[in-house]
């Protein structure tokens, strides 16, 4: 495998270290939370364009949703390229 494949973790801490080493912030689009919270997660890095449509949650709140979803954070830590990079998604656990 090359220095571009991705890597699947459901380990707070990763995730977090992941995030802010790259600016990352824990958000959700604005439209999509309830009186509960919840929403539909993002991580909202610095010059992308969800400031309008993105609000900063805790990481408490951002990972609570994550675990009450039963999501997984697929991510890459390297471009094909070799630079460092954002991408990631989230997934549903494998059953």
């Amino acid at each position: 495998m090359s220095e571009s494949s991705s890597n699947t973790t459901t380990d707070f801490k990763t995730i977090k270290k992941w995030a802010e080493e790259r600016g990352g912030k824990p958000s959700r689009v604005k439209s999509t939370a309830d009186k509960e919270g919840g929403g539909v997660l993002r991580i909202d890095f610095p010059g992308y364009s969800g400031q309008d449509t993105l609000e900063e949650i805790s990481w408490e709140d951002w990972y609570e949703t994550f675990e009450d979803r039963k999501l997984a954070f697929l991510y890459q830590d390297h471009t094909a390229g070799g630079k460092e990079s954002r991408f990631f998604k989230l997934i549903n656990r494998e059953k």
